[in-house]
């Protein structure tokens, strides 16, 4: 009994007003976050220096005492569902199917327990939902069906889908790849999900290791997959960059990381590729676009305009890449509202260019339009669309964003108000015509103000009861003190006539006793 572990109480089960009021809390918080974000905030940005070291990009491991669940930080919280299926909320809440799960076999299972049990302590800080996650891989009763694999070993195929149950963690491109091969591209999020399921950071202290390896991996395969012809269905794009966003709650490091060498190499070639303009979409869904800076945003945003402003379009596929890259710029900015002149540079050489479509005609004129919606509130609004703008317009016949434009232009005249000095309410002259007064008596006041006659009566009224309180109060604080000495005096003199008598009565018999004291000592000598 002694090793008995005792029992622990219980947290208390929260009410339905303290769980809204913590999640409204929770939500103020988050956007205040967010708003010192963009505008910059030092504390915010010291915040944010600490955790990711140098710039965010330094080659440290996440530790086990730091928690794995930074969506906060990183503003992935805010990011809307998309077509995640009904349940869904994120890419760790996989909905696991019976081909996804029952076939595991027994032995499996039990490797996954053994694995559970010598993972270290810190990977208990995964998100609350990993719990829900293991909770439907592993079977309640150990029992599946007789198909016999080892995790990160061979792959048996399913008698379904033709897909294997177990892969290898791919720790390279080409590895994934060999993964991929002879595989549909509709199976590419089934594929992944197995192998965040298999290599799950609880399942094995080494996963985590190999998990950040794989989260490269797939940033690489987005813009491999983006080069190839025919390019993939968007379905399955943003399938991956929702993987990518997930891990990357966990990962930040290394997938920052990978999406910076691309930005590195778009940075030196200053042509864009698929790969990089998907790239430049994923940073634009996964990272907050309207933090003041940002290690990973701010370098994407700097080269989209650099290409916007030094590039003048040569042929089509220019204008259609300045189109995407500008839907993204409207995009990044669409909650800090910040102004990119290059952009507003290249549409309008885009919408004169010789070499226009119709599609990319309503491609351009759909960004200048969000362009206004955009940037109506700035000053310089009527200096940004004028006057060529609406002259291109009308040359394109574009009816409806011209008088679009027309009306933001004609609000921005009117609320924009010219320079002027302060206003003052004007001060009436003073006249300095003398009033005579017959019979003029200088004990009298003459005011023409009948209030500020009774006020100053009032005034004076005051003055006269207020200085004879003040002399009756100094007689009674004189006759109180008057009093106080007279008493003392008396306690004094009863105090030292008391003192002297006590005085002369302790001499007296001081004096009989001396006498007493004589006589007994002399007739004990003998002397009369």
């Amino acid at each position: 009994m002694l090793f008995d572990q005792r029992s622990k109480p219980t947290e208390r089960t929260k009410t339905e007003d303290e769980k809204a009021e913590e999640e409204a809390n929770l939500l103020k918080d988050l956007e205040e976050q967010r708003l010192c974000r963009m505008k910059g905030d030092p504390d915010e940005k010291t915040q944010s220096d600490q955790k990711h070291g140098n710039g965010g990009m330094e080659d440290e491991d996440i530790t086990d005492d730091e928690p794995e669940d930074d969506a906060a930080e990183f503003g992935f919280s805010g990011m809307s569902h998309g077509s995640r299926p009904v349940g869904v909320d994120d890419e760790d809440d996989f909905l696991m199917d019976v081909y996804t799960v029952n076939n595991y076999s027994e032995s499996d299972v039990e490797l996954s327990e053994s694995s559970c049990e010598e993972a270290d302590g810190g990977n208990d800080a995964q998100e609350s939902g990993d719990d829900e996650f293991l909770k439907d891989i592993f079977l309640e009763d150990g029992k599946g069906n007789d198909v016999s694999s080892t995790t990160g070993s061979g792959r048996e195929p399913s008698q379904s889908f033709g897909l294997a149950y177990t892969y290898p963690c791919p720790r390279c491109h080409e590895d994934f790849l060999n993964v991929l091969e002879d595989v549909p591209i509709s199976a590419l999020h089934t594929i992944i999900q197995r192998i965040r399921a298999l290599y799950h950071p609880k399942l094995h202290h080494k996963n985590k290791e190999m998990l950040a390896d794989f989260a490269r991996v797939l940033v690489n395969h987005l813009a491999y997959m983006s080069s190839q012809k025919p390019s993939p269905p968007l379905a399955i794009t943003e399938t991956l960059i929702r993987h990518i966003h997930s891990l990357s709650r966990t990962f930040p490091d290394q997938i920052a990381k990978e999406f910076r060498s691309y930005l590195q190499n778009f940075h030196t070639t200053n042509t864009p590729t698929p790969g990089d303009l998907i790239i430049l979409t994923a940073i634009g869904s996964i990272y907050p676009t309207s933090d003041h800076f940002h290690q990973v945003v701010t370098p994407a945003i700097t080269l989209m305009a650099r290409w916007l402003g030094m590039t003048t379009p040569k042929n089509v596929e220019d204008l259609a890449t300045g189109a995407y890259i500008g839907a993204l710029c409207l995009q990044y900015q669409k909650l800090s509202r910040r102004y990119i002149p290059e952009l507003v540079r290249f549409t309008n050489i885009a919408l004169s260019s010789p070499l226009k479509t119709p599609d990319l005609i309503e491609t351009h004129i759909k960004n200048l339009v969000a362009m206004g919606d955009l940037w109506f509130s700035k000053s310089a609004f009527t200096e940004i669309f004028t006057p060529g703008t609406l002259e291109t317009l009308s040359t394109l016949r574009q009816t409806k964003a011209h008088q679009r434009l027309q009306i933001l232009l004609n609000q921005a005249r009117l609320v924009r108000r010219p320079l002027e000095l302060h206003y003052h309410r004007p001060l009436p002259i003073k006249t300095a015509i003398p009033k005579f007064e017959e019979g003029f008596n200088p004990d009298k006041h003459y005011d023409p103000d009948r209030d500020r006659a009774n006020a100053s009566k009032l005034r004076a009224e005051y003055k006269r009861e207020k200085k004879g309180a003040l002399r009756e109060l100094r007689k009674d604080a004189n006759f109180i003190a008057r009093e106080k000495l007279r008493e003392k005096k008396e306690k004094d003199k009863a105090y030292e006539a008391k003192y002297r008598r006590l005085v002369a009565e302790i001499q007296g018999d001081e004096g009989r006793e001396k006498n007493a004291y004589d006589r007994e000592k002399r007739a004990r000598k003998g002397k009369p």
